[in-house]
């Protein structure tokens, strides 16, 4: 896929959002904004920040984490418990495009900037919110973190050994699901102000998007009063398809649910009595003796490392991959390839190092995103953007002194 010229305006060009928020869900979707070009004013309290600044591994004293999360933003470090701070983002909200927020609900609304507010003064504004449980119902008031989203909608059910304490993906995977909601939301929500001109407000729960994902866990009960339990690495339903452990302890994962993959696979394996049984002809029949096949399979890996099982997979086409730690993915040449492994450059680092940090998705032929700028000290752009919204030198400083900006 071939880079747009220079020149190409970005696919979000023009587009001004304003972020509210911290850590994952609010931030994600911002950053994903950014990254095709919109301009997102990131507003951080101006003591320590947004928190993600110092979650996990430091470099130089500030989170590598934030390098990604926050890349191609501005920051404005803006005291939003105070009556000059939240006139700041009215001000902002009322040249903005997207206004970005996920607080617990309420907490908008008792700063004087709820929906009703903003939109009233710029009716254009699409406004996302993003909660655990969203703006409304009995459970609106808990506070909602994705680990308790993802329990609640039925995924952490499913991620465990059968019989074994379930365990979390290992990522805020529940709050990027809904940033990605989110996203969703505000470009249909352009689509529809553009047709009419008017903005909106969009609702997003955690635990909605993920049970968005959950595929045909509710129907099967509804119809047959199933309740899908944990299966470990196999996929309940669909044979076969597991991890199977190799010759030198790592593990191969194998997907021959196709009807002709799989005879191909059982011909690799060598076991073509299997391959050519008509009742193991389509998925239904597999399924009734995946214990039957899930051991043939096993037993033949078990005897070769993973490098020869998956090129002999390869080799027959059969869908098969490795589980990679992030040590394989830095040395992966797909993920180079791809632009998958971008570097970036940091005060922090020492001279000639680059930070590895991951690149855009998806991919654009014509407005493809890119990296513009690092992530922001905290309120760097402050200046900036209040001079923008034509703040004086002198009114500014007084807003520093009390505290108010940094």
């Amino acid at each position: 896929m071939n880079d747009a010229p220079r020149t190409t305006p970005a696919a979000l060009a023009g587009l001004k959002v304003i972020e509210l928020g911290q850590l994952i869900a609010g931030p994600f979707a911002a950053k994903t904004l950014a990254d095709f070009g919109a301009e997102v004013i990131k507003i951080e309290p101006p003591g320590a920040g947004d928190p993600l600044r110092k979650w996990r591994l430091l470099l130089d004293g500030t989170s590598v984490w934030w390098q990604v999360q926050s890349r191609n933003k501005r920051s404005l470090a803006l005291d939003l418990r105070t009556t000059e701070g939240q006139g700041i983002v009215r001000r902002l909200a009322a040249e903005a495009d997207v206004l970005i927020e996920n607080f617990r609900p309420g907490a908008m609304e008792g700063w004087g900037l709820g929906p009703d507010e903003l939109l009233a003064a710029n009716p254009r504004l699409i406004v996302l919110r993003v909660s655990g449980y969203g703006q409304t119902g009995p459970y609106r008031d808990r506070p909602g973190f994705a680990a308790v989203a993802e329990a609640m909608a039925g995924l952490r059910h499913l991620t465990a050994e059968p019989g074994r304490v379930p365990v979390r993906v290992g990522v805020s995977i529940g709050d990027t699901i809904a940033a990605l909601h989110g996203v969703i939301g505000i470009l249909l929500a352009l689509q529809h102000r553009h047709a009419t001109g008017q903005g909106q407000v969009i609702d997003v729960a955690l635990y909605e998007a993920v049970f968005n994902c959950m595929e045909s866990l509710l129907p099967e009960y509804s119809a047959f009063g199933a309740v899908r339990e944990p299966a470990g690495s196999a996929m309940p339903g669909i044979a076969p398809s597991n991890a199977y452990r190799c010759a030198d302890g790592r593990y191969a994962l194998v997907a021959g649910n196709g009807d002709s993959i799989f005879r191909r696979l059982m011909t690799v394996i060598g076991r073509d009595d299997l391959g050519t049984d008509p009742a193991l002809a389509d998925n239904a029949g597999r399924v009734a003796r995946v214990g039957e096949i899930d051991a043939a399979i096993g037993d033949w890996a078990a005897t070769r490392s993973v490098d020869d099982v998956l090129q002999a997979l390869e080799g027959a086409d059969v869908p098969a991959g490795r589980i990679y730690t992030v040590a394989d993915i830095a040395a992966d040449p797909h993920y180079r390839a791809r632009g998958m492994l971008q570097q970036v450059h940091l005060p922090g680092l020492p001279e000639g190092r680059t930070l590895d940090v991951p690149g855009v998705v998806p991919k654009l032929s014509a407005t493809p995103g890119g990296h513009r700028r690092n992530a922001p000290a905290l309120g760097q752009d402050t200046d900036a953007v209040l001079k923008e919204l034509g703040l004086t030198d002198e009114q500014i400083g007084a807003l520093r002194e009390r505290g108010i900006v940094r």
